[in-house]
């Protein structure tokens, strides 16, 4: 029996992805066309993965031209300026949302995220809804951190635990870290320790029952 779930942000409790991936995008016009891509496809396929290490990964790798913490933190300061009232403003992910709203006293509820922690907290705020999780985790700590913490900090079964994201790194934090991963990608739930594939609200529902 499901006890504990801990839910990625963007793109699974609310439609975020895009935005982000245009902040990227916005971040490195000045470098031209080759460049811009090369940093959406990487963002894109690696959604897991903090800001501050992509910003670092694209300067070292595309750009071949070394990045100071100066110029990091001037860089990520502008990323957030761009995104924040958008992400904000986002919609959620209805079924995701319901499901949260309406049984947030019946299970233990995390958020990990990539998103810096600080910012997270701030978002959810303005959204309302940070009542509704017990603890919430972002970078710098990976998310396989955050569910060994999670985990460990409050004696958690494993089995009894899930995660829920969209991305490639919540699925290889989740394997790792020996607890099912529920994919909330395309608009279908992939639980791939069972290799079942269920749509949305029939995996939500199974939790409840």
């Amino acid at each position: 029996m499901i006890k504990n779930i801990i839910f990625d942000y963007d793109g699974t409790i609310s439609k975020t992805n895009d935005i982000k991936t245009q902040a990227f995008a916005s971040i490195f016009q000045e470098y031209g066309i080759d460049i811009i891509n090369q940093v959406v496809n990487h963002h894109v396929n690696n959604q897991g993965m903090d800001r501050f290490q992509k910003f670092k990964f694209y300067h070292k790798e595309y750009l071949n031209r070394p990045l100071s913490n100066d110029q990091l933190n001037k860089i990520s300061k502008q990323f957030s300026k761009t995104i924040i009232e958008k992400v904000i403003e986002a919609p959620f992910v209805d079924v995701v949302y319901d499901f949260i709203k309406e049984n947030y006293t019946n299970y233990n509820f995390y958020i990990s995220t990539a998103t810096p922690q600080r910012e997270m907290i701030e978002i959810l705020k303005k959204k309302k809804i940070l009542y509704l999780f017990i603890e919430v985790y972002g970078s710098p700590s990976s998310k396989i951190d955050h569910i060994k913490e999670i985990i460990e900090k409050n004696i958690y079964k494993k089995y009894e635990t899930i995660f829920v994201g969209d991305s490639t790194d919540d699925y290889n934090s989740s394997l790792s870290s020996g607890i099912k991963f529920i994919n909330v990608s395309k608009g279908k739930y992939l639980e791939y320790m069972n290799d079942k594939f269920y749509d949305m609200e029939s995996i939500l529902k199974k939790f409840v029952e």
